[in-house]
């Protein structure tokens, strides 16, 4: 693995969520009651754009919002938000906003991003499309717990723990995390990131828009927005499509468990592939021999790492591997090096830091801010002792990393209010949209949470692998289902199931 493939992994580590659990308590919410905001469009920042996609496409402007809502007249904080508009205005229809996941990721340039991936032409001509950074993140007041490039805290998936002594070690790690985190929210922000308030933000975006109603599309954690939008201000949304689902409106310790169980589910179809491949790679013969392989090199970099490449590390990168088929060669090809030589390749590992400003430093720390603050988590480490040992008999590929004890055992910060629980009564306008096999968001957190918003919502399950299904995905019918939902408003009258092709 190269140094570039471990940036991009440790960033793609924030934009992924797993399935979280049923139980929450009631958040309430009604609709914004301050004087409509005048929003003023204008040229997006530098960045927000990349140059080489062509002329500017977004347009920018920022919504005031309180701080604390329960404070509505305090402090107030700018939220950015970016508009691609209707190709057609005669046939528009309203506003969909979007969320990219995370939580932490940067929505800036969605718009703009979905729309160069295939985002239909009658959705484009619909609606105006709006990205947003969230609270927290990048340009809506960034927060910081000022992590550098050099900490043992590279993620917001615990590193694997081979036993009790490991995940002990561990929570020395998370403990500092969260004191850190507390020492550096020199502002007094961090408690005021969680779920709830970005919802609240969602419907303050709504009517400084001038719309009585919003569209929302989320992936990822955005599903988990979604659902807490479509909660709390059931009036205001129209038609809500939830893509790779975490479950709920907030992840907890035994919600991120289920990264162990979306692995086993998805590492097949990677495995198949290169069994196909074998005279190519080497990794085996059949999707089994793969697998062994893949326990195999592990268990070697467990006992010998390698140019700064261990055996959490290379599970990491193997994860990872499984959100887009894309990856698979990459990382075929490092796997026979690493047989063939003893090696990952001439970079090696992980880099080695400096002591900078990590570049993830404002994703992780949203991350944080937001699962800790959303939800109690155990304080207890013995409670890890045994989530860790039951996960690495029970999802031997990646468990034993996604049990591991996080910062939020820690974190003083939150919880300030209860999670939001989901709203299941009023009008079917909840579309959930499920890979079968996804690594990061397993194929139950959709039924999850289909489940809880009842005759509310449909199930849409993609006969596909990855994580991503509308749009990102190249599923013929699901993007035939979604697009008739936000276009026409045609919800399918039952669950269904898209087979591939």
């Amino acid at each position: 693995m190269s140094r570039q493939q471990f940036r991009n992994l440790s960033l793609l580590a924030v934009l992924g969520l797993a399935a979280a659990l049923v139980g929450a308590f009631v958040v309430t919410a009604r609709p914004t009651e301050d004087p409509v905001t005048q929003v003023r469009w204008g040229a997006c920042p530098e960045g927000v754009e990349d140059p080489a996609s062509g002329p500017a496409r977004l347009q920018c402007a920022t919504v005031p919002v309180p701080l604390n809502y329960s404070e509505p007249d305090g402090e107030r904080i700018e939220i950015m938000i970016s508009r691609l508009a209707s190709g057609n205005p005669g046939k528009r229809r309203g506003v969909l906003l979007l969320n990219p996941g995370g939580p932490g990721g940067s929505g800036l340039d969605q718009p703009a991003f979905l729309a160069a991936q295939g985002l239909p032409a009658d959705v484009l001509d619909s609606y105006d499309v709006i990205g947003m950074d969230t609270r927290g993140v990048g340009r809506s007041a960034a927060v910081s717990c000022g992590f550098t490039d050099d900490q043992t805290y590279f993620g917001n998936i615990p590193p694997y723990a081979a036993n009790d002594a490991a995940v002990t070690e561990r929570a020395a790690v998370a403990q500092g995390v969260a004191e850190q985190c507390a020492a550096n929210d020199h502002e007094g922000r961090l408690r005021y990131i969680s779920t709830a308030n970005m919802a609240r933000d969602l419907d303050r975006i709504r009517a400084a828009l001038g719309e009585e109603k919003a569209s929302f599309l989320g992936y990822s954690y955005g599903t988990a927005l979604g659902a807490a939008y479509a909660s709390m201000f059931p009036e205001q949304a129209d038609r809500i499509i939830l893509d790779s689902n975490i479950g709920n409106t907030y992840l907890d310790h035994d919600g991120m468990r289920l990264y162990g169980l979306g692995m086993e589910e998805t590492f097949p179809d990677f495995a198949a592939w290169a069994a196909a491949r074998h005279d190519t790679y080497g990794l085996g013969r059949t999707p089994e021999e793969v697998r062994a392989t893949y326990l195999t090199l592990a268990e070697r970099l467990d006992a010998n790492p390698v140019d700064g490449l261990d055996g959490g590390l290379f599970r990491f990168g193997a994860f990872f591997t499984l959100y887009r088929s894309t990856l698979y060669a990459p990382t075929a090809e490092s796997w026979k090096t690493l047989l063939e030589t003893g090696r990952p390749g001439p970079e090696g590992g992980r880099p080695p830091g400096t002591g900078a400003p990590a570049p993830t430093d404002n994703a992780w720390t949203v991350f944080l801010a937001v699962t800790c603050n959303d939800v109690e988590w155990p304080e207890d480490v013995r409670t890890y002792h045994r989530a860790v040992a039951e996960d690495r008999e029970r999802y031997p590929l990646y468990g034993a990393a996604a049990a591991n004890v996080m910062p939020c055992a820690y974190w003083k910060l939150g919880p300030s209010e209860p999670p939001v629980r989901i709203d299941n009564t009023g009008p079917a306008d909840v579309l959930i949209v499920q890979n079968r096999h996804d690594p990061v968001t397993p194929l139950r957190g959709g039924e999850l949470l289909d489940e809880k918003f009842g005759e509310r919502s449909r199930l849409v399950t993609v006969d596909g692998s990855g994580h991503g299904a509308y749009v990102l995905g190249e599923n013929r019918c699901a993007t035939e289902v979604v697009t008739g939902y936000l276009v026409e408003g045609a919800m399918p009258e039952n669950d269904l199931t898209c087979q591939a092709g």
